[in-house]
Protein backbone atom coordinates (compact mmCIF):
# COMPACT_ATOMS: atom_id res chain seq x y z
CA UNK A 1 0.00 0.00 0.00
CA UNK A 2 1.24 3.55 -1.14
CA UNK A 3 1.22 6.04 2.14
CA UNK A 4 -1.63 8.26 1.99
CA UNK A 5 -2.38 11.10 4.21
CA UNK A 6 -5.83 12.05 2.00
CA UNK A 7 -8.36 13.79 4.47
CA UNK A 8 -10.96 14.16 2.07
CA UNK A 9 -13.47 11.37 0.36
CA UNK A 10 -13.05 10.59 -3.10
CA UNK A 11 -9.46 10.98 -3.04
CA UNK A 12 -7.86 7.82 -4.73
CA UNK A 13 -5.39 5.71 -2.38
CA UNK A 14 -3.93 2.55 -4.07
CA UNK A 15 -3.29 -0.44 -2.10
CA UNK A 16 -1.05 -3.36 -2.60
CA UNK A 17 -1.28 -7.18 -1.25
CA UNK A 18 2.30 -6.79 -0.75
CA UNK A 19 3.11 -6.72 3.77
CA UNK A 20 5.99 -4.46 2.70
CA UNK A 21 3.73 -2.05 1.60
CA UNK A 22 1.84 -1.81 4.33
CA UNK A 23 4.90 -1.65 6.58
CA UNK A 24 6.20 1.30 4.75
CA UNK A 25 2.95 2.86 5.34
CA UNK A 26 3.08 2.14 8.93
CA UNK A 27 6.00 4.09 9.21
CA UNK A 28 5.46 7.04 7.26
CA UNK A 29 2.11 7.61 9.81
CA UNK A 30 2.02 10.64 11.68
CA UNK A 31 -0.86 9.24 13.71
CA UNK A 32 0.69 5.76 14.44
CA UNK A 33 2.36 7.09 17.81
CA UNK A 34 -1.21 7.52 18.72
CA UNK A 35 -1.06 3.37 19.33
CA UNK A 36 1.30 3.61 21.89
CA UNK A 37 -1.31 5.11 24.16
CA UNK A 38 -3.05 1.65 24.55
CA UNK A 39 -2.62 -1.16 26.66
CA UNK A 40 -3.40 -3.65 24.18
CA UNK A 41 -4.80 -7.37 24.50
CA UNK A 42 -2.65 -10.49 24.46
CA UNK A 43 -3.17 -12.85 21.76
CA UNK A 44 -4.95 -15.92 22.64
CA UNK A 45 -2.73 -17.91 20.84
CA UNK A 46 0.27 -16.94 22.81
CA UNK A 47 0.06 -13.99 25.86
CA UNK A 48 3.71 -12.94 24.99
CA UNK A 49 2.69 -11.76 21.74
CA UNK A 50 0.01 -8.86 21.40
CA UNK A 51 -2.61 -9.29 19.74
CA UNK A 52 -4.53 -7.93 16.39
CA UNK A 53 -7.29 -6.44 17.86
CA UNK A 54 -10.13 -5.87 16.08
CA UNK A 55 -12.75 -5.60 17.80
CA UNK A 56 -12.92 -2.32 19.32
CA UNK A 57 -16.80 -1.84 17.70
CA UNK A 58 -17.62 -4.61 21.68
CA UNK A 59 -15.07 -3.44 23.82
CA UNK A 60 -12.28 -0.94 23.34
CA UNK A 61 -8.63 -1.33 24.70
CA UNK A 62 -7.40 0.22 27.60
CA UNK A 63 -5.50 3.86 27.41
CA UNK A 64 -2.17 3.66 29.42
CA UNK A 65 -3.78 6.80 31.08
CA UNK A 66 -6.62 5.17 31.87
CA UNK A 67 -5.29 3.43 35.29
CA UNK A 68 -3.42 6.60 36.50
CA UNK A 69 -6.77 8.88 36.03
CA UNK A 70 -9.06 5.84 38.34
CA UNK A 71 -5.92 5.49 40.87
CA UNK A 72 -6.13 10.00 41.05
CA UNK A 73 -10.15 9.30 41.91
CA UNK A 74 -9.55 6.63 44.61
CA UNK A 75 -6.72 8.40 46.05
CA UNK A 76 -9.16 11.51 46.36
CA UNK A 77 -11.55 9.85 48.22
CA UNK A 78 -9.27 7.75 50.11
CA UNK A 79 -7.67 11.27 51.38
CA UNK A 80 -10.85 13.37 51.14
CA UNK A 81 -13.87 11.22 51.64
CA UNK A 82 -17.46 13.41 51.15
CA UNK A 83 -15.26 16.52 50.50
CA UNK A 84 -14.05 15.07 47.27
CA UNK A 85 -17.41 16.63 45.56
CA UNK A 86 -15.98 19.68 45.80
CA UNK A 87 -12.23 19.30 46.49
CA UNK A 88 -10.83 16.79 44.18
CA UNK A 89 -9.10 17.55 40.98
CA UNK A 90 -11.72 17.01 39.04
CA UNK A 91 -14.68 17.89 41.67
CA UNK A 92 -16.97 15.17 41.56
CA UNK A 93 -20.03 17.54 41.70
CA UNK A 94 -19.21 18.80 37.98
CA UNK A 95 -17.25 15.44 37.29
CA UNK A 96 -18.48 14.98 33.69
CA UNK A 97 -18.65 18.76 32.68
CA UNK A 98 -15.02 18.55 31.71
CA UNK A 99 -15.84 15.67 29.13
CA UNK A 100 -18.79 17.42 27.53
CA UNK A 101 -16.63 19.53 24.72
CA UNK A 102 -15.33 16.71 23.10
CA UNK A 103 -18.31 14.39 23.59
CA UNK A 104 -20.48 17.04 21.97
CA UNK A 105 -17.91 17.55 18.88
CA UNK A 106 -17.97 13.17 18.60
CA UNK A 107 -21.54 13.71 18.44
CA UNK A 108 -21.86 16.58 16.08
CA UNK A 109 -23.92 18.48 18.78
CA UNK A 110 -23.48 21.26 21.47
CA UNK A 111 -21.35 20.73 24.66
CA UNK A 112 -24.85 21.84 26.51
CA UNK A 113 -27.00 19.27 25.01
CA UNK A 114 -24.74 16.33 25.83
CA UNK A 115 -24.70 14.42 29.12
CA UNK A 116 -22.49 11.35 30.14
CA UNK A 117 -24.68 9.53 32.55
CA UNK A 118 -25.98 6.22 33.39
CA UNK A 119 -25.45 3.19 31.11
CA UNK A 120 -26.81 3.12 27.42
CA UNK A 121 -30.11 1.32 28.15
CA UNK A 122 -30.70 3.10 30.92
CA UNK A 123 -30.51 6.14 29.10
CA UNK A 124 -32.78 4.40 26.03
CA UNK A 125 -35.33 4.06 29.16
CA UNK A 126 -35.32 7.46 30.09
CA UNK A 127 -35.50 8.68 26.63
CA UNK A 128 -38.81 6.26 25.92
CA UNK A 129 -40.53 7.96 29.17
CA UNK A 130 -40.27 11.54 27.24
CA UNK A 131 -40.57 10.79 23.38
CA UNK A 132 -42.79 7.95 23.48
CA UNK A 133 -45.93 9.48 24.67
CA UNK A 134 -48.77 7.11 22.73
CA UNK A 135 -52.22 8.00 21.40
CA UNK A 136 -54.71 6.10 20.08
CA UNK A 137 -54.10 6.90 16.79
CA UNK A 138 -50.71 7.96 16.90
CA UNK A 139 -48.96 4.56 18.35
CA UNK A 140 -46.72 3.26 16.12
CA UNK A 141 -42.71 3.00 16.73
CA UNK A 142 -40.47 2.03 13.82
CA UNK A 143 -36.78 -0.07 14.38
CA UNK A 144 -34.76 -2.08 12.57
CA UNK A 145 -35.52 -5.54 12.69
CA UNK A 146 -31.58 -6.06 13.19
CA UNK A 147 -31.40 -3.51 15.85
CA UNK A 148 -29.30 -4.59 18.97
CA UNK A 149 -31.49 -6.63 21.62
CA UNK A 150 -31.02 -3.56 24.18
CA UNK A 151 -33.14 -1.58 21.42
CA UNK A 152 -35.69 -3.96 21.05
CA UNK A 153 -36.47 -4.82 24.55
CA UNK A 154 -36.48 -1.19 25.18
CA UNK A 155 -39.29 0.00 22.85
CA UNK A 156 -40.87 -3.52 23.04
CA UNK A 157 -41.56 -2.89 27.17
CA UNK A 158 -42.20 0.78 26.51
CA UNK A 159 -45.05 -0.14 24.07
CA UNK A 160 -46.26 -3.03 26.59
CA UNK A 161 -46.10 -0.30 29.52
CA UNK A 162 -48.22 2.18 27.72
CA UNK A 163 -50.89 -0.27 27.25
CA UNK A 164 -49.99 -1.29 23.23
CA UNK A 165 -49.28 -4.39 21.93
CA UNK A 166 -45.98 -4.66 20.85
CA UNK A 167 -47.01 -7.07 17.86
CA UNK A 168 -49.21 -4.46 16.77
CA UNK A 169 -47.34 -1.37 17.54
CA UNK A 170 -43.57 -2.19 17.00
CA UNK A 171 -42.58 -2.30 13.44
CA UNK A 172 -39.49 -4.02 12.53
CA UNK A 173 -37.98 -2.93 9.17
CA UNK A 174 -36.03 -5.50 7.07
CA UNK A 175 -34.28 -5.38 3.80
CA UNK A 176 -35.49 -6.45 0.41
CA UNK A 177 -35.38 -9.58 -0.38
CA UNK A 178 -31.46 -10.73 -1.18
CA UNK A 179 -30.01 -7.88 0.46
CA UNK A 180 -29.02 -7.49 3.84
CA UNK A 181 -28.57 -3.40 4.65
CA UNK A 182 -31.98 -1.46 4.63
CA UNK A 183 -32.66 1.66 2.03
CA UNK A 184 -33.27 4.98 3.00
CA UNK A 185 -35.75 4.74 1.03
CA UNK A 186 -37.14 2.02 1.42
CA UNK A 187 -37.55 4.00 5.21
CA UNK A 188 -39.25 6.80 3.86
CA UNK A 189 -41.90 4.90 2.50
CA UNK A 190 -42.43 3.29 5.05
CA UNK A 191 -43.13 6.16 7.36
CA UNK A 192 -45.17 7.80 4.52
CA UNK A 193 -47.17 4.47 4.19
CA UNK A 194 -47.71 4.33 7.89
CA UNK A 195 -48.54 8.34 8.26
CA UNK A 196 -50.09 10.39 10.86
CA UNK A 197 -50.29 6.88 12.95
CA UNK A 198 -45.87 7.06 13.72
CA UNK A 199 -45.06 7.87 17.37
CA UNK A 200 -41.59 7.33 17.11
CA UNK A 201 -38.69 6.33 14.61
CA UNK A 202 -35.79 5.02 16.53
CA UNK A 203 -33.11 3.62 14.83
CA UNK A 204 -29.12 2.79 15.45
CA UNK A 205 -27.66 5.38 13.43
CA UNK A 206 -25.15 2.42 12.82
CA UNK A 207 -26.25 -0.84 12.71
CA UNK A 208 -24.57 -3.20 14.86
CA UNK A 209 -24.49 -6.47 12.31
CA UNK A 210 -23.93 -4.76 9.37
CA UNK A 211 -21.54 -1.72 9.85
CA UNK A 212 -24.03 0.33 7.48
CA UNK A 213 -24.66 3.78 8.46
CA UNK A 214 -27.91 5.50 8.34
CA UNK A 215 -28.67 9.02 6.73
CA UNK A 216 -29.29 10.12 9.81
CA UNK A 217 -30.15 13.86 8.38
CA UNK A 218 -32.40 12.43 5.66
CA UNK A 219 -34.55 10.42 8.00
CA UNK A 220 -35.10 12.79 10.91
CA UNK A 221 -36.27 14.99 8.16
CA UNK A 222 -39.05 12.51 6.83
CA UNK A 223 -40.17 11.51 10.18
CA UNK A 224 -40.65 15.15 11.30
CA UNK A 225 -42.68 15.65 8.13
CA UNK A 226 -44.60 13.34 8.93
CA UNK A 227 -45.47 14.25 12.81
CA UNK A 228 -43.09 11.69 14.59
CA UNK A 229 -40.26 12.20 17.13
CA UNK A 230 -36.97 10.55 16.48
CA UNK A 231 -34.57 9.09 18.59
CA UNK A 232 -30.78 7.85 17.39
CA UNK A 233 -28.72 5.04 18.98
CA UNK A 234 -25.34 5.83 18.28
CA UNK A 235 -23.93 3.13 20.15
CA UNK A 236 -21.08 1.81 17.58
CA UNK A 237 -21.32 5.22 16.07
CA UNK A 238 -19.70 7.67 18.33
CA UNK A 239 -15.67 7.67 18.55
CA UNK A 240 -16.29 5.84 14.98
CA UNK A 241 -18.03 8.39 12.52
CA UNK A 242 -19.66 11.46 12.99
CA UNK A 243 -23.48 11.70 13.61
CA UNK A 244 -24.94 15.54 12.82
CA UNK A 245 -27.08 14.79 15.28
CA UNK A 246 -27.49 19.06 15.98
CA UNK A 247 -27.84 19.31 11.97
CA UNK A 248 -30.49 16.66 11.97
CA UNK A 249 -33.03 18.36 14.09
CA UNK A 250 -33.17 14.93 16.21
CA UNK A 251 -34.97 14.95 19.41
CA UNK A 252 -32.90 12.87 21.12
CA UNK A 253 -29.95 9.94 21.06
CA UNK A 254 -28.10 7.92 23.36
CA UNK A 255 -24.68 6.08 23.33
CA UNK A 256 -22.32 4.11 25.12
CA UNK A 257 -18.96 4.59 25.96
CA UNK A 258 -17.17 1.16 26.13
CA UNK A 259 -16.73 0.83 22.25
CA UNK A 260 -15.04 2.89 19.73
CA UNK A 261 -14.79 5.84 22.92
CA UNK A 262 -12.64 3.01 25.14
CA UNK A 263 -13.96 4.23 28.36
CA UNK A 264 -13.95 0.38 29.60
CA UNK A 265 -16.33 -2.22 30.67
CA UNK A 266 -19.44 -0.91 32.23
CA UNK A 267 -18.11 2.78 31.20
CA UNK A 268 -20.84 5.93 32.09
CA UNK A 269 -23.45 6.03 28.67
CA UNK A 270 -23.96 9.23 27.56
CA UNK A 271 -27.26 11.15 26.07
CA UNK A 272 -28.19 14.08 23.63
CA UNK A 273 -32.15 15.74 23.99
CA UNK A 274 -32.47 18.52 21.34
CA UNK A 275 -32.38 22.03 23.35
CA UNK A 276 -35.80 22.58 21.66
CA UNK A 277 -36.84 19.97 24.64
CA UNK A 278 -34.38 20.22 27.00
CA UNK A 279 -35.37 23.78 27.98
CA UNK A 280 -38.93 22.41 28.51
CA UNK A 281 -39.78 22.13 31.64
CA UNK A 282 -42.98 20.43 31.04
CA UNK A 283 -41.52 17.66 28.97
CA UNK A 284 -42.36 14.25 30.84
CA UNK A 285 -39.36 12.69 32.07
CA UNK A 286 -37.91 10.23 34.59
CA UNK A 287 -36.80 11.96 37.40
CA UNK A 288 -33.83 11.94 40.09
CA UNK A 289 -31.75 13.97 42.32
CA UNK A 290 -28.78 14.83 40.09
CA UNK A 291 -31.71 16.16 37.73
CA UNK A 292 -32.68 18.93 40.09
CA UNK A 293 -31.60 22.30 39.20
CA UNK A 294 -27.92 22.91 41.54
CA UNK A 295 -28.94 25.82 42.87
CA UNK A 296 -31.96 24.28 44.60
CA UNK A 297 -30.66 20.87 45.13
CA UNK A 298 -29.33 20.97 48.12
CA UNK A 299 -32.13 23.02 50.01
CA UNK A 300 -33.70 18.86 49.76
CA UNK A 301 -37.58 19.85 48.56
CA UNK A 302 -39.84 16.99 48.01
CA UNK A 303 -40.69 18.72 44.28
CA UNK A 304 -38.94 18.21 41.27
CA UNK A 305 -37.01 21.48 39.94
CA UNK A 306 -35.44 20.36 36.79
CA UNK A 307 -32.21 21.44 35.94
CA UNK A 308 -31.61 23.58 32.70
CA UNK A 309 -31.15 21.62 29.47
CA UNK A 310 -29.80 17.74 29.15
CA UNK A 311 -28.88 18.33 32.79
CA UNK A 312 -32.73 18.26 33.97
CA UNK A 313 -32.50 14.41 32.58
CA UNK A 314 -30.01 12.83 34.98
CA UNK A 315 -30.89 10.92 37.42
CA UNK A 316 -28.07 10.21 39.84
CA UNK A 317 -24.87 10.76 41.27
CA UNK A 318 -21.75 11.02 38.96
CA UNK A 319 -20.49 7.30 39.06
CA UNK A 320 -17.05 8.68 39.00
CA UNK A 321 -14.99 5.42 39.23
CA UNK A 322 -16.42 4.21 35.45
CA UNK A 323 -16.01 7.98 34.27
CA UNK A 324 -12.42 8.37 34.80
CA UNK A 325 -11.13 6.32 32.07
CA UNK A 326 -13.04 8.02 29.47
CA UNK A 327 -10.83 11.36 29.81
CA UNK A 328 -8.16 9.42 28.80
CA UNK A 329 -9.76 8.00 25.86
CA UNK A 330 -11.25 11.56 24.83
CA UNK A 331 -7.92 13.30 25.40
CA UNK A 332 -6.45 10.83 22.21
CA UNK A 333 -9.96 12.17 20.36
CA UNK A 334 -8.81 15.33 20.81
CA UNK A 335 -5.22 15.17 20.32
CA UNK A 336 -5.75 13.42 16.84
CA UNK A 337 -8.32 15.36 15.67
CA UNK A 338 -11.50 13.42 14.43
CA UNK A 339 -11.46 14.69 11.01
CA UNK A 340 -7.49 13.15 10.55
CA UNK A 341 -8.98 9.97 12.37
CA UNK A 342 -11.55 9.59 10.05
CA UNK A 343 -9.38 10.01 6.70
CA UNK A 344 -7.11 7.13 9.12
CA UNK A 345 -10.60 4.84 9.57
CA UNK A 346 -11.43 5.23 5.95
CA UNK A 347 -7.84 4.04 4.51
CA UNK A 348 -7.80 1.10 7.30
CA UNK A 349 -11.03 0.15 6.41
CA UNK A 350 -10.47 0.59 2.62
CA UNK A 351 -7.30 -1.26 3.13
CA UNK A 352 -8.81 -4.35 4.51
CA UNK A 353 -11.85 -4.16 1.99
CA UNK A 354 -9.20 -4.54 -1.10
CA UNK A 355 -7.42 -7.41 0.58
CA UNK A 356 -10.21 -9.22 1.35
CA UNK A 357 -11.43 -8.80 -2.05
CA UNK A 358 -8.04 -9.65 -3.19
CA UNK A 359 -8.54 -13.13 -1.58
CA UNK A 360 -11.74 -13.72 -3.90
CA UNK A 361 -12.50 -16.52 -1.06
CA UNK A 362 -15.23 -18.79 -1.89
CA UNK A 363 -18.77 -18.43 0.03
CA UNK A 364 -16.96 -15.04 1.88
CA UNK A 365 -18.65 -11.54 0.92
CA UNK A 366 -18.67 -8.42 2.48
CA UNK A 367 -22.02 -7.24 3.89
CA UNK A 368 -21.25 -3.46 4.98
CA UNK A 369 -21.91 -0.96 2.24
CA UNK A 370 -19.14 -0.20 -0.01
CA UNK A 371 -19.36 3.59 0.06
CA UNK A 372 -16.96 4.96 2.74
CA UNK A 373 -19.38 7.62 3.75
CA UNK A 374 -22.48 4.78 4.31
CA UNK A 375 -19.74 2.70 6.97
CA UNK A 376 -17.47 3.30 9.70
CA UNK A 377 -14.89 1.37 10.32
CA UNK A 378 -16.25 -2.21 11.08
CA UNK A 379 -16.27 -4.10 7.98
CA UNK A 380 -19.10 -7.69 8.58
CA UNK A 381 -18.41 -9.94 6.35
CA UNK A 382 -20.77 -13.02 5.65
CA UNK A 383 -18.97 -16.57 5.85
CA UNK A 384 -20.81 -19.88 5.02
CA UNK A 385 -20.05 -23.00 7.16
CA UNK A 386 -19.35 -22.89 10.42
CA UNK A 387 -18.90 -19.18 11.11
CA UNK A 388 -17.74 -19.69 14.84
CA UNK A 389 -14.67 -22.21 13.33
CA UNK A 390 -13.38 -19.66 11.00
CA UNK A 391 -13.26 -16.93 14.19
CA UNK A 392 -11.52 -19.95 16.02
CA UNK A 393 -8.81 -19.89 13.14
CA UNK A 394 -8.43 -16.20 13.26
CA UNK A 395 -7.24 -16.20 16.96
CA UNK A 396 -5.40 -18.99 16.08
CA UNK A 397 -3.33 -16.69 14.43
CA UNK A 398 -3.85 -14.06 16.72
CA UNK A 399 -6.95 -11.97 15.44
CA UNK A 400 -9.26 -11.09 17.65
CA UNK A 401 -12.84 -10.01 16.15
CA UNK A 402 -16.13 -11.45 16.57
CA UNK A 403 -19.00 -13.54 15.15
CA UNK A 404 -22.80 -12.36 15.03
CA UNK A 405 -25.55 -15.12 14.29
CA UNK A 406 -26.15 -15.76 12.08
CA UNK A 407 -22.80 -15.64 9.33
CA UNK A 408 -21.08 -12.61 10.19
CA UNK A 409 -17.88 -12.16 11.55
CA UNK A 410 -16.74 -8.67 12.21
CA UNK A 411 -13.55 -7.42 11.78
CA UNK A 412 -12.69 -2.93 12.61
CA UNK A 413 -9.49 -1.82 12.34
CA UNK A 414 -9.75 0.92 14.84
CA UNK A 415 -7.41 4.23 13.53
CA UNK A 416 -6.61 4.99 16.95
CA UNK A 417 -4.75 1.66 17.95
CA UNK A 418 -4.47 -0.12 14.53
CA UNK A 419 -1.41 -0.31 12.00
CA UNK A 420 -1.65 -1.28 8.52
CA UNK A 421 0.30 -4.09 8.76
CA UNK A 422 -2.26 -5.60 10.97
CA UNK A 423 -4.64 -5.58 8.72
CA UNK A 424 -2.97 -7.06 6.41
CA UNK A 425 -2.22 -9.79 8.66
CA UNK A 426 -5.80 -10.09 9.50
CA UNK A 427 -6.73 -10.76 5.95
CA UNK A 428 -3.60 -13.26 5.23
CA UNK A 429 -5.26 -14.98 8.33
CA UNK A 430 -8.23 -15.09 6.88
CA UNK A 431 -7.33 -16.00 3.67
CA UNK A 432 -4.98 -18.99 5.42
CA UNK A 433 -8.25 -20.25 7.07
CA UNK A 434 -9.52 -21.21 3.52
CA UNK A 435 -6.47 -21.80 2.08
CA UNK A 436 -5.43 -18.90 0.07
CA UNK A 437 -2.71 -16.88 0.44
CA UNK A 438 -2.69 -13.11 -0.39
CA UNK A 439 -0.36 -12.39 -3.53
Amino acid sequence: MIPSTASAVGTEVRYSTHPDDARQADACDPLGSLRDAFELPRSPADPNRTAIYLCGNSLGPMPRDARRLVGDELDAWARLGTEGYGKSPRAWFEFTHEARPALARLAGASAADVMPMNSLTVNIHLMLASFYRPTRDRNIVIIEDTAFPSDSYAVQSHVARMGCDPRATVVRLRPRSGERCLRTEDVEDELHRRGDSVALLFLGSLNYLTGQVMDVERLTAAAHARGAKVGWDLAHAIGNVLTPLAKSNADFAVWCSYKYLNGGPGAVGGAYVNPRWSGERGVPRLAGWWGNNPATRMQMHPDFDPAPGIDGFALSNVPVLTTAPLFASLALFERAGFEALRARSRELTGYLEFLIDSLALPGVSIVTPRDPLRRGCQLSIAVSGDGRATLASLRASDVIGDFREPDIIRLAPAPLFTSRHEVWRAAAALGAHYGVRLK
